[in-house]
């Protein structure tokens, strides 16, 4: 695998929901040159893929074929907007990110086969000339030997509060209790889960985003990078 031997520029950036971790590594990759992975979005593609292209959702092998053979890029986005994501070179982030992909997303994430695809799958954006992986178990499962690995977290009511304050200036009519409510309950079930709890590696580095700001938390990263280049 391509993170065991030839290929060590990897940097893995875990951490929970609204921690800060999309903008941090979009930032990354756009100032290093280097790939970006955003593997939070994968099980969503394959679900729009298996709709658009008429794959059972039932059908587990042809599911996890379809994963397997996914022709995915991820392209940092301006501030404060997403990756744009690309399938077979064409712009499908809008679809990645409707409501109705994440029902999708539900749907194909039970099968142990899809998983195992999307596995080897993330394993393959290991290129040169290096790799900014945004996850929940990138460090943990997906790239164990990335010499850097950072943890990036912030407190459940700092996260509600940037969440909050997103919504708003969308224009949505968002409640500032609830959120926290879920954010806590999202988290509970991704530090408690079954298979690649959420969690540090045991080499990672732990950063605290609360009462810092993108460009504070992109220095430090880049001090960790640094070290093993």
């Amino acid at each position: 695998m391509a993170e065991q031997g030839e290929f060590k520029q990897i940097v893995t950036v875990d951490g929970p929901s609204g921690s800060g971790k999309g903008s941090l590594c979009q930032l990354l990759a756009k100032e290093l040159g280097w790939h970006l992975l955003d593997s939070g979005a994968l099980y969503r593609i394959v679900g729009l893929a298996a709709q658009q292209q008429g794959v059972s959702f039932d059908d587990e092998t042809a599911l996890a074929q379809l994963a397997a053979n996914l022709q995915v890029e991820f392209k940092p986005g301006a501030p404060g907007e997403p990756a744009a994501v690309l399938l077979e070179g064409k712009d499908i982030s809008q679809q990645v990110r409707a409501e109705t992909t994440g029902a999708l997303a539900s749907k194909v994430a039970v099968y142990n086969g899809v998983r195992d695809a999307l596995l080897a799958l993330q394993r393959s954006f290991a290129k040169a000339p290096g790799l900014v992986a945004d996850g929940r178990d990138m460090g943990t499962v997906v790239f164990p030997h990335a010499p850097t690995k950072i943890y990036l977290t912030a407190s459940a009511e700092e996260r509600a509060n940037r969440r909050y304050k997103q919504l708003k200036a969308a224009g949505q009519s968002v409640n500032l209790a609830a959120l926290l409510e879920d954010i806590q309950a999202r988290d509970d079930r991704d530090m408690n889960r079954a298979v690649a709890p959420l969690k540090p590696a045991v080499d990672a580095v732990v950063i605290d985003s609360s009462v810092m700001g993108i460009n504070d938390v992109y220095n430090q990263v880049m001090i960790e990078i640094n070290k093993s280049l």
